[in-house]
């Protein structure tokens, strides 16, 4: 899974979103109209120094000084945010190379940095400040701080009935419950659904809870069949959930073998589920469907509200 394409593509699409979400303190200062993505390529000694990329780094105005030498400067004062995105389940990896990204950006800028760690599998304290210390002997020679946010260790269902959409999508890395994973999984894409985001952001966003909700087969079984309820009719005409992609699988297997009535019997059985709706009827109707005709109806049973617009006759 690639984790950081994923997440840089949401945190571009939704940065004040993230922003007022785990750091509305630092949020209220910025001017998101203003934001500028940069060039993420640092190079310490050019040109043979080692490249080194950083995964999002943004240049920002800022509606109020951040320290003492910028109240001395006349407006606009502008500041770097950096976003570092760690997927594994240990901090050990990115700690070492937060000082470095922040000095070199900060000396190819000419700017404060605020420095940010996104973790996906380590919880820590959920929201909070980490420190990277330089120490000769007992003597603390440097300290260096920066924010994070530990998916994991924020509670899933007080995001899930909270405002803000990308914190609704990102409960699927958080602490939920075991009993409900699919329930919360069907819940946050049933909002998302009916959010007033345009097509292209509900569907970066239900993406997310669909790649990360933590389903075994159980739960994963109880999802597919809460998606079918009326409740979450709203989920299918949005999002490419496993219920299509299930449905889907299904039938290009049976084309592959050229078993017709396995690719039949997988689309009443769907059928029936979604509609509570199966006869003699229908089956000699599905029989008479070509592979293409067949691919037809199963996109429209994924996201059709009502029978007729199936165009099955009954």
């Amino acid at each position: 899974m690639d984790h950081d394409q994923r997440f840089k593509t949401l945190i571009r699409e939704f940065f004040e979103s993230f922003m007022r979400l785990f750091f509305a303190e630092h949020a209220a200062r910025i001017d998101f109209a203003s934001v500028e993505w940069q060039d993420k390529e640092l190079f310490p000694n050019p040109p043979q120094g080692e490249r080194h990329v950083v995964d999002l780094l943004a240049k920002v105005r800022v509606v109020e000084a951040v320290n003492e030498s910028q109240r001395r400067e006349p407006e606009p004062w502008l500041i770097c945010v950096h976003i570092e995105i760690e997927s594994p389940d240990r901090t050990t990896q990115l700690k070492p190379r937060l000082p470095f990204y922040y000095f070199q950006i900060r000396e190819r800028f000419g700017l404060p940095v605020l420095p940010i760690a996104i973790y996906l599998q380590v919880g820590l304290d959920g929201i909070g400040v980490d420190s990277v210390i330089e120490t000769f002997g007992t003597w603390e020679v440097n300290r260096f701080q920066y924010l994070y946010v530990g998916l994991p260790g924020l509670d899933a269902v007080e995001y899930l009935e909270g405002e803000n959409w990308l914190g609704v999508a990102l409960t699927a890395l958080m602490r939920i419950p075991p009993d409900r994973i699919a329930w919360l999984g069907a819940e946050a894409l049933r909002r998302i659904a009916g959010s007033d985001l345009n097509t292209e952001q509900k569907y970066l966003l239900g993406e997310c809870v669909e790649a990360y909700l933590a389903l075994d087969e159980a739960e994963s079984e109880k999802f597919q069949k809460l998606l079918l309820e009326s409740k979450y009719q709203g989920v299918l005409a949005v999002n490419k959930t496993s219920y299509d992609r299930g449905l889907e699988k299904g039938l290009e297997k049976g084309l592959e073998k050229g078993e017709l009535k396995g690719q039949v019997k997988t689309l009443n059985t769907f059928l029936e589920a979604r509609f509570g709706v199966t006869n003699e009827t229908i089956l000699q109707h599905l029989m008479t469907l070509d592979p293409k005709q067949m691919h037809e109806l199963t996109r429209k049973i994924a996201t059709a509200t009502k029978w007729e617009d199936l165009g099955i006759p009954r």
